[in-house]
This record gives C-alpha cells, sequence and structure tokens, in this order.
C-alpha cells in the first residue's frame, strides 16, 4: 500500500471513530488527524472539508455493507439477520448512519447510498413479479420494514432497554429473521374466524 493509501485509510478509521462518538459537528479535525498520526493538512487534500471526510467514511460503510450482506430476495429473513449481525459487530454503522440522518438532512444524499437502496427495491419488485417475494407491500415499503426490523435492536434507546427483556445476540438474529419471516407470510393480515 502507498503512503498516501496508507494515510488516507488511517484518516478514515479515525474520523470513523471519531464521527461515531461526537457526530458531524461535534467531531474536530484536529483529534481525527492526531489519532491518525497525520495532520489537519493531510485531511483537507484528500477529503476538502470535514463534511467530504464524513461523506468518504460514510460512502466506504455503505460500501462494505453491500459487500458483506448482498440482499438476497429468496430468504429475505435471512437478509435481515445477516444486516442485524452486522449492526451488533458494528455498532457504530447505525451510529453514523443516524448522525448522517440529523446533521445533513438539507445535504444530497449519499449517492452510493441511494444507489444501494434502489438496487435492493427493484431486486425485492422482481422478486415479487417473480412470485418470490409476496405483494403485501410496496418494494420500497417491504425493504424498509425489513431494514428497521433487522436494526430494532441497535437503536434502541436507555429508556426501552430499562423496560424490556434483552436477548442474546444470536436471539435478537433469530427474532428479527421471524418477524421478517410473518411480514412475508401469504396470510399476513387477514382476519381470522
Amino acid at each position: 500500500m502507498r503512503d498516501s493509501e496508507a494515510t488516507r485509510k488511517r484518516l478514515l478509521d479515525a474520523a470513523r471513530q471519531e464521527f461515531a462518538q461526537f457526530g458531524i459537528a461535534g467531531a474536530r479535525v484536529d483529534r481525527i488527524a492526531e489519532a491518525a498520526g497525520s495532520n489537519k493538512a493531510q485531511i483537507y487534500h484528500y477529503f476538502e472539508s470535514k463534511d467530504g471526510l464524513f461523506k468518504a467514511v460514510f460512502e466506504s460503510i455503505v460500501a462494505s455493507t453491500v459487500e458483506e450482506t448482498p440482499i438476497d430476495v429468496t430468504d429475505l429473513p435471512g437478509y435481515a439477520a445477516k444486516l442485524a449481525r452486522g449492526y451488533q459487530e458494528h455498532p457504530d454503522i447505525l451510529r453514523l448512519a443516524t448522525w448522517n440522518r440529523l446533521e445533513r438532512a438539507n445535504e444530497p444524499p449519499v449517492q452510493l447510498s441511494v444507489t444501494s437502496i434502489r438496487h435492493k427495491i427493484d431486486a425485492i419488485a422482481k422478486g415479487q413479479a417473480e412470485g418470490i417475494v409476496p405483494k403485501h407491500f410496496p418494494p420500497d415499503v417491504l425493504l424498509l420494514l425489513i431494514l428497521h426490523l433487522a436494526a430494532v435492536w441497535a437503536d434502541v434507546n436507555p429508556e426501552q432497554a430499562a423496560a424490556t427483556s434483552r436477548p442474546t445476540a444470536q436471539q435478537q438474529r433469530d427474532i428479527v429473521a421471524d418477524a421478517v419471516r410473518r411480514l412475508l407470510r401469504p396470510d399476513r393480515g387477514r382476519t381470522r374466524g
């Protein structure tokens, strides 16, 4: 790895931790540079701004999540469980996504993320057209439901944690998969007599 690539990677790694802990507004480029064994000038050289650095961090998370957990419309419960595992193993992912939502709401969306979401929606729509995926919900709504079910325990606030049980990590993934399986059941939504 060339020195410039190594420096860029160290900056991204340090920024990921800093942004996850403090958000965009609270993050400090001097702390990022120090943690990366670099200097602030390198941040501006590689990323142009603190927001550019955050965007690069967020894009790297999207890219690795897409690579590690591709959507599988033949096993949406398994897909949701794999996402849940990723959130368990990398709790900073949802923290960064939350900071992105809170602090970049008026900024253009991260295009890589939009492309990834559209790809997943298209895959679900194709699965619905082929009869693999039930048509209870439009493809975009179904995707959002699955994504939020996968993140349910990673997004628990302190009050919810104090008032509810905390299943083991494996139980959480099993519950997520079961919830998605039930969401996809053919009789879902029908009244019982």
